[in-house]
């Protein structure tokens, strides 16, 4: 399964949002500066995400995004459903109707293939990928941190309360 760029993004920002350590809503600012993408498309995922039921948001100053769940409980298939289709294998050759009933050439080495892949996207957590990559949310950590400071500075440089 190949992902999208879309659901790739999905995927960082979760990661994102999940690594924060003190737990506190995300804003998309933050998590746009961590993953050096635009705003405004960033945006409408996080919303898809929203709607799927993986994260949740709040409005105002103190507002962002956050898991709807622990990151024990959040699956990539989880994530990823909104913008690809899960557990709809695709056919490599473009048949809409290939199944183990009417397969193409190429079906059942794909099975082989899909089946473990498959089983990847939902059996793999966020805490998962979280503890085998601490190096990852220590830099996300620190890049969401020093975008909270520079947004609190006022514009003379002290820093508001």
């Amino acid at each position: 399964m190949w992902l999208s760029s879309t659901a790739q993004q999905a995927i960082h920002a979760v990661l994102c949002i999940a690594s924060g350590a003190d737990q506190r809503p995300v804003r998309v600012d933050e998590i746009a500066g961590v993953l050096d993408c635009p705003r405004n498309y960033l945006s409408k995922t996080l919303h898809s995400l929203v709607r799927a039921g993986v994260l949740q948001s709040a409005r105002g100053p103190k507002g962002g995004f956050q898991l709807s769940a622990p990151p024990e409980k959040v699956t990539l298939a989880q994530i990823i459903a909104p913008f690809e289709p899960v557990r709809q294998r695709r056919c490599l050759l473009g048949r809409p109707t290939c199944s183990d009933k009417h397969s193409c050439v190429l079906h059942k080495r794909w099975s082989r293939v899909a089946t473990p892949v498959d089983a990847f996207f939902t059996k793999t957590t966020i805490a998962t990928l979280l503890s085998q990559n601490s190096r990852a949310s220590d830099a996300a950590r620190q890049t969401i941190r020093a975008t909270r400071l520079s947004s609190r500075r006022k514009p003379n440089g002290s820093v508001s309360q």
